[in-house]
């Protein structure tokens, strides 16, 4: 089975794409489910009686319905359609943050967050007189059992954990510290938009309260994001966002809002974007996590291996491989990872630079920034070949100016 057949793009350019942590590429199952929603069924949903907008709407409810399936959420109501994950989690944010949260509470989280499960936390945390406290990675890049029991308390009310880091590629023990965090009475956050492309996501299993991710990281179209969160939850909280479709009765000076999942789905959706989100469950589902992780497995085992043997190459990631996802960060040693980039870019080979929204990580480990390979079921050992022939040629450029 050669599945970079699938995906136009790699086909229609000569590149090796190492930034699927970023967004991966759509294969044409996708491509042609958006194409067909839009020539074919396209309408407003819940908006209208006659045929055509009835059937927009069977079709956005029935992702709705194979998302909590795919997720093994315990209703469909649970599944909450959004932009991105950085939304899901700004949702949670400030529906349930800022109302629940009061002084002297505690909300914890790691250093390894990306910025959308950090930054509405810092405006939580200041809004609410609350404290914010900070999980810690070893040397080993990874958060230890004594470092989560420390820092999760019977003053923690909200824990945000990252399942796997988007710098590190650290795959974080989630169903042991949200059974912990539970265990102290606190609700936990899980943003799994870097390992549900890669791994199968079970929220009961997990027990997770509330759980991101966005559709684009998982061969979904750009601007489609799930938010789960448990029913008892979210029936509490108010709406996030207010206008269109989430509202029941509107008078002068008061509004009632529409049940879930409606409540929090202000405004016409990117219907095409969640259609196109159904068929990427659908493929990822027919290639198989299995299938995933093995290819993965054999090509990130590979990199690791080539990669270490360029002496002058700093590799950012924790060894024990159990642990580690498809993500590689490093850097050369004494020159700027946008420079690599550019050069590598040269090379036809795409990889990201930067501190990648995670600066506060970035700092703790006394780096500014670093490169990243991240790889998905369309990358290969060849793929691999190209990016180690580009750094050497990348290396062979700076060196008589490195400083030994």
């Amino acid at each position: 089975m050669n599945i970079k057949e699938d995906f136009p793009l790699l086909n229609n350019r000569a590149i090796s794409y190492l930034d699927s942590s970023a967004t991966t590429q759509k294969p044409k199952q996708v491509i042609e489910a958006v194409q067909k929603f839009y020539e074919q069924s396209n309408a407003n949903p819940h908006r209208g009686a006659y045929e055509l907008s009835v059937e927009a709407t069977e079709i956005y409810e029935e992702t709705r319905k194979k998302v909590a399936d795919f997720i093994h959420a315990k209703q469909a109501e649970e599944i909450i359609f959004t932009k991105n994950a950085s939304e899901s989690l700004n949702l949670v944010a400030y529906s349930y943050g800022l109302e629940n949260l009061r002084q002297d509470d505690e909300i914890v989280i790691s250093i390894m967050e990306h910025h959308s499960n950090l930054v509405p936390w810092q405006y939580v945390s200041k809004k609410t007189g609350s404290q914010l406290n900070y999980m810690y990675i070893n040397e080993e890049f990874e958060i230890s059992e004594k470092e989560w029991k420390e820092k999760i308390t019977n003053k923690t009310k909200i824990v945000g954990i990252t399942h796997s880091s988007n710098v590190l590629g650290t795959i974080n023990p989630i169903k042991e510290i949200i059974q912990y965090a539970h265990e102290k009475g606190a609700i936990v956050v899980v943003d799994v938009s870097q390992s549900i492309p890669h791994m199968k996501i079970d929220v009961q299993d997990l027990d997770a309260d509330f759980l991101v991710f966005s559709g684009h990281k998982m061969l979904a179209p750009l601007g489609i994001g799930v938010l789960y969160g448990k029913k008892e939850l979210l029936e509490k909280m108010s709406p996030f966002l207010m206008g269109g479709e989430m509202i029941e009765y509107v008078y002068e000076q008061e509004t009632t809002f529409a049940p879930l999942p409606q409540k929090f789905e202000a405004g016409t959706q990117n219907v095409g974007a969640v259609v196109g989100l159904g068929a990427a469950i659908n493929y990822l589902q027919t290639v198989g996590y299995d299938t995933i992780q093995s290819i993965e497995q054999e090509v990130v085992s590979y990199a690791n291996e080539q990669l270490s043997k360029l002496d002058y190459i700093t590799l950012y990631e924790t060894p024990n491989g159990e642990h580690h996802s498809s993500v590689i960060s490093f850097n050369i040693q004494g020159v700027h990872p946008h420079d690599v980039a550019s050069i590598l870019d040269s090379e036809g080979v795409c990889i990201r630079s930067g501190n990648h929204c995670a600066q506060p990580l970035m700092r703790y480990l006394g780096i500014d920034s670093t490169c990243r390979a991240s790889f998905y079921l369309y990358n290969t050992k060849e793929d691999v070949d190209r990016l180690v022939k580009a750094l050497e040629k990348a290396y062979k450029m700076f060196e008589k100016y490195i400083k030994k």
